[in-house]
């Protein structure tokens, strides 16, 4: 591949990177998704514009030139090892509501609120979860989430509301999980919430969050101990999608390194 041609395809991609997690960070969606896109998107273009101070850096030095290969192999190598957690480890996890078997409650995990709206993610685990609700009204549905930075509601509150609005569910079906920050404080607080209602951790619960999420999110449930939990996977909107595919990415190594399940 001719340097024209390289410098061609890293201005395309660098662009693409910096466009795309730049309008999503101005939308309101900061996070190691987005952020990463618009530093290898500014990465690409810097070395674009500066190509010919880089080639004659690089060709001073043959340690230069050893270091420049290694680290486009090892940016290879990482890219490769994202497409493969994406294929492997994130597609096709969980089920959908009429494939679910009777569960005697569904708990939904928080993503996010925006002006006392949610945001498209969890309006996704909403609607999800109210499509299994109506196969199975008798169980209750527990929101899990706590007060967001620059709001007066939790977003458990506007998780119920919206449930109540949007899909006519009871008040006295819902169970609200205010106080917690990440999918750890959803599941350790809403366990004790349930059981007060009479549900125990050891009965088939439904567990309603992004397809994505799903993997990392029953780890955690099972550290917690609810043994019997049935993944049952919400969309995630294709605006967002691979940032956050992204960000799980660096939240299940994360959960690895720290073997936090």
């Amino acid at each position: 591949m001719t340097a024209v041609a390289v410098r061609t395809l890293l201005a395309l991609v660098g662009g693409v990177l910096f466009l795309d997690g730049a309008v999503l960070i101005v939308l309101g969606h900061f996070n190691l998704g987005t952020m990463l896109p618009v530093a290898l998107g500014a990465l690409f273009l810097a070395i674009v514009v500066r190509w010919a101070s880089l080639t004659r850096w690089r060709h001073h030095d043959r340690r230069r030139q050893q270091w420049w290969r290694a680290g486009w192999w090892g940016l290879a190598a990482w890219m490769l090892s994202v497409g493969v957690f994406w294929v492997f480890f994130l597609r096709g996890a969980g089920v959908s509501p009429p494939e679910a078997p009777p569960v005697q409650a569904i708990v939904v995990l928080g993503a996010g609120i925006q002006n006392g709206q949610p945001r498209p993610a969890l309006a996704a685990r909403l609607d999800t979860a109210a499509a299994l609700a109506r196969l199975q009204p008798e169980a209750l549905i527990a929101v899990c989430g706590g007060q967001v930075w620059g709001t007066t509601d939790t977003e458990a509150e506007v998780m119920a509301r919206y449930l109540q609005e949007r899909h006519g569910i009871a008040p006295e079906s819902l169970v609200l999980e205010k106080d917690s920050t990440s999918t750890e404080l959803n599941l350790a607080l809403s366990r004790p919430l349930l059981e007060a209602r009479g549900v125990a951790a050891t009965v088939p619960l439904a567990l309603v969050t992004s397809d994505f999420h799903l993997p990392r999110a029953l780890r955690i449930a099972q550290r917690h101990g609810f043994t019997h939990m049935v993944p049952v996977a919400a969309p995630t909107p294709l605006a967002t999608r691979y940032n956050a595919w992204l960000r799980e990415y660096f939240a299940t190594l994360s959960s690895w390194v720290l073997n936090e399940g």
